[in-house]
């Protein structure tokens, strides 16, 4: 079976074929138990500047793999095969099995990738073998990961996942580092109810799932988790995997994190990459739930961006700003930091402890900064007046929810 496929380099004409000038094509293996007999896919169709999400069947591989893009890697459970064509029309496939060991095989012994034969060898440093720090560990099949095509039914990461493989330990080493507090201020309290977590802008919910298999699998903890996002297709598909993966407690809600109003019970609030504003609400949800711990990585914090200038609400220079705001990149950076580290203000008058981490390394996204917020023991001061709002007379969202 095939559990995922890209599609690239299409031909001049691809807009004819298919009706926009897609540059690419990601495929996925849609799990249903209502589909047995059927392969539906989810596809995510890119252009230069938009993604487009589809579900369909098996027949458009055969009809565009090698015609209409004339590169394609498609994976099964077992090898990945690549698919080529050249301007003559020519097809080339070349299929590379799956293997995690090497060696002579009739001698009966357990055979050693060329990575452990590096690792093993005389004079290289043990610490580059970061697998054991991993909190899912390559080579043992996670049912998630394997399902959303990070790895192979034996364990392995797939090529060119290992970028996704890490950001979801390192997630994981976050929540990890502060799960056994939350447990226990959620135990001291009296409260019995298994743990709640939501997860505002759960997209396609690697985390999500990362966060259910820690608590279930790892820490045998029962916990619901939900998940809110604006796609209706994605939701579709998360709630479709949950369901092959037989997972009861956990949910996809289509829905706007500003808008959203159900009373949900929330000892973690997640926010990963919610797109401006949409940070701010998922935080003040947080803090009205009186939340035990928050994980936000914020994006694209525009709003105080179109509100700068180097002249403050009166006409007066801001002389120590103004060397900053008149270059676009500086102001776009200086308003991302400020928004930021408003939110932290005000998450501490509200009575947590917030540490500002990196996320993962900047080579992989700017969208590196994830601020983590754990309740204290005592009550927090309440929400104040941000006084660098006033002095620069903006406003920003969360304190203005904050009031």
């Amino acid at each position: 079976m095939i559990f995922s496929v890209t599609l690239s380099k299409p031909v001049k004409n691809i807009r004819e074929l298919l009706g926009d000038d897609y540059m690419r094509v990601r495929i996925k293996y849609l799990p249903s138990s209502k589909n047995e007999g059927e392969d539906i896919y989810f596809a995510e169709f890119f252009t230069e500047k938009q993604v487009f999400h589809k579900k369909m069947f098996s027949d458009f591989l055969s009809a565009h793999e090698g015609t209409s893009f004339r590169s394609c890697v498609e994976r099964t459970e077992k090898s990945e095969i690549q698919i080529l064509s050249n301007k003559k029309g020519k097809i080339t496939r070349i299929e590379r099995p799956f293997s995690e060991f090497g060696g002579n095989q009739n001698q009966g012994e357990k055979k050693e990738s060329n990575l452990e034969k590096l690792l093993h060898s005389p004079g290289m440093d043990a610490n580059l073998n970061r697998k054991k720090n991993h909190i899912i560990k390559e080579g043992n099949p996670v049912p998630f990961l394997v399902m959303l095509g990070v790895m192979t039914a034996e364990g392995k990461v797939i090529s060119g996942k290992h970028d996704k493989f890490r950001q979801i330990n390192r997630f994981l080493e976050f929540l990890d580092d502060i799960a056994s507090d939350v447990i226990e201020k959620k135990r001291s309290s009296g409260d019995g109810t298994p743990l709640s977590i939501i997860d505002f802008g759960s997209g396609k919910s690697y985390l999500t799932f990362a966060m259910h298999y820690y608590f279930c699998e790892i820490k045998k903890i029962d916990c619901v988790i939900f998940g809110l996002d604006l796609k209706k297709d994605v939701i579709d598909y998360c709630n479709s995997l949950a369901e092959r993966l037989g997972l009861k407690n956990i949910s996809f809600a289509t829905g706007d994190i500003a808008s959203f109003g159900e009373d949900k019970k929330a000892d973690i609030v997640v926010t990963l990459h919610a797109c401006d504003t949409a940070t701010d609400f998922a935080l003040d949800y947080a803090i009205k739930k009186k939340a035990l711990a928050i994980l936000s990585v914020p994006c694209c914090q525009h709003e105080l961006n179109k509100q700068l200038a180097p002249k403050s609400a009166d006409g007066t220079p801001l002389d120590a700003l103004g060397v900053v705001l008149k270059h676009g990149l500086l102001k776009e950076r200086f308003s991302a930091l400020l928004t930021d580290a408003i939110r932290c203000e005000i998450l501490e008058e509200a009575g947590y402890k917030v540490s500002v981490l990196e996320f993962i390394d900047d080579a992989g996204t700017p969208k590196n900064v994830l601020i983590r917020a754990v309740i204290r023991g005592k009550q927090g001061r309440g929400r104040g007046e941000i006084k660098i709002l006033g002095e620069l007379g903006i406003k920003q969202t969360l304190s203005e929810l904050s009031l």
